[in-house]
This record gives structure tokens, C-alpha cells and sequence, in this order.
């Protein structure tokens, strides 16, 4: 009997480290797609999608690639590199066609619409240091995607609209917004590391959380920052408060997901009900 108990251990111990259940699969622009590599019980797989990284994750005996889609993707096929075992191939999906309502907003300072020479020079110093953040690749075997909600609140924004300011398109929103009070407490979604704070000049105070393998979270218009760079936190654990810095119309809580460098909906990772 102790024998079987030690063997049935080991080879637990032996066999990958399982994710939690993967989030919602939805093949259009701004969507996550899964797809089923090999078994487990193999090696992990390499994945590239655009020639960028892809997360791997195992659920179901499968080695399983998690794949965002660009904002900008245009139906039809794509395809994705995979290597294992010094073996190459390629496997294709579709993505269907998404159109997203339009938002139109009034912001108040001009300058958040049309900044000047001065502000583009901030606004490009603070693009490249998000970046670094977004595109960072930490190599985990584990990767939380059991999130839990920020903060409870009304959604007041929707990811993938298309903004137009003050009369004047804008880029899509690459987040959701949950409205709340100045100074409600914001959470972790999942364990992590946090990647980068500071103030930028669109998103306000801002929180970058590192979750592994190109999952990274985003947390903007904070009032206060309560968490340091490099910093490891648990779910739960509270990194800062709601706020209205940076271009906004009121206080709310900006929460954006980045995975393989591409923004994707948030909305994905959740249970179905809301926050």
C-alpha cells in the first residue's frame, strides 16, 4: 500500500502542472482562441502567432495554446507556428467578423484630444516604457486565469468601441471601464508581479500586472498606487485606489488585459456574471 501511495506521488509530481480552466473562447477581433497541441504528458509546445509569443497552458490532458486577437484583425484564416521535439508546424483557424459600436465622448481638456508638441513628446516616452511592460515574457509552467473582479461597480465603458472625442475618432478602447467612487479600493485579479507603475498622460495613474507567459493586466486612472515595481502580490491583494487621472470624464476604473501583446476583452476571464 505505501508503495503504491509513493509511486501514485511521484507521479503526480511527475505530470505538468494543470492550468485552471481557461478563459472563453471567442474567434473574432479582440477575442482569445484555444487550440488543442499535443498531449501533456509530451513536452511543452513553442507557439507563435504574428511573430509573437503565445501562451501554452494544460487542461485537459492537452497542451493547449491561448491565443489574443488583434483589435485589428480581419476575418478569415490565420495560422499559428508550433514547434515541439525539433518539429515544425503550422495550424490554422478562423476568425469571425465583429463590428463594435461606436462611443462618442466629451472631453473637457482639449489637450487630452489634441495634445501639443510637449505632450507628444510625453506621450511617446510614456508609449515605449507601456510597451515594455505589455510585451514582457515571463516563462512559468502556471498561469492564473481564475481572476476575480477588481472591484464591484457598473460597467460603464465596453471593450472594443469605437471612440470618437469631442467629434474626433480615436484609437478603439482596449479596455472596460467599471465605474466607482474616487478612492474604492482596486484588487489583484491573479497572483503576479507588477511590471510597472507611474503617471501617464492618458491613462492617469497606472498598474501593470505580469501574470506569465505574456498575460498581463492593466489598471488605469488611479487616484493612488499602492504596489512598487517587482513587487510579487497574491489575488485579493489591493494595488491601489479608483480615481479620474489621465484623460477622463469621471472616476473609474480603466481595466484592460494584454495577452500575447494584443488587447483583448477582458470579459473573457470572468465568470459570466459582472463585477
Amino acid at each position: 500500500m505505501l508503495k503504491t501511495v509513493k509511486f501514485l506521488l511521484l507521479l503526480a509530481l511527475s505530470l505538468p502542472l494543470l492550468a485552471e480552466a481557461l478563459p472563453q473562447e471567442s474567434a473574432v477581433p479582440g477575442g482569445v482562441v484555444i487550440l488543442p497541441l499535443a498531449p501533456a504528458s509530451t513536452s511543452r509546445p513553442l507557439v507563435r502567432y504574428e511573430n509573437k509569443p503565445v501562451l501554452v497552458a494544460a487542461e485537459n490532458g492537452l497542451w493547449q495554446a491561448v491565443v489574443g486577437v488583434p483589435l485589428e484583425a480581419k476575418p478569415g484564416t490565420h495560422e499559428i507556428s508550433v514547434s515541439q521535439g525539433g518539429k515544425d508546424k503550422t495550424l490554422i483557424f478562423t476568425i469571425e467578423d465583429k463590428q463594435y459600436p461606436t462611443q462618442h465622448i466629451t472631453i473637457k481638456d482639449k489637450r487630452k484630444v489634441n495634445p501639443n508638441q510637449y505632450d507628444m513628446e510625453r506621450i511617446n516616452r510614456e508609449s515605449a516604457r507601456i510597451d515594455v511592460a505589455l510585451q514582457h515574457w515571463t516563462e512559468t509552467s502556471e498561469v492564473p486565469f481564475d481572476f476575480v473582479w477588481p472591484l464591484k461597480g457598473e460597467i460603464s465603458g465596453l471593450f472594443g468601441r469605437r471612440r470618437v472625442f469631442n467629434g474626433e475618432p480615436r484609437k478603439p478602447h482596449s479596455g472596460m471601464d467599471i465605474a466607482a467612487t474616487s478612492g474604492t479600493p482596486v484588487q489583484a485579479p491573479a497572483g503576479g508581479i507588477i511590471r510597472g507603475t507611474g503617471d501617464y498622460f492618458f491613462n492617469g495613474n497606472t498598474v501593470f500586472i505580469d501574470h506569465g507567459q505574456g498575460l498581463v493586466t492593466m489598471f488605469c486612472h488611479l487616484s493612488r498606487i499602492d504596489v512598487k515595481d517587482g513587487q510579487k502580490i497574491e489575488q485579493g491583494e489591493v494595488i491601489g485606489l479608483v480615481g479620474a487621472t489621465g484623460r477622463v470624464t469621471g472616476p473609474h476604473l480603466h481595466f484592460g488585459v494584454s495577452l500575447n501583446d494584443e488587447r483583448v476583452e477582458p470579459r473573457l476571464f470572468f465568470p459570466q456574471t459582472g463585477p
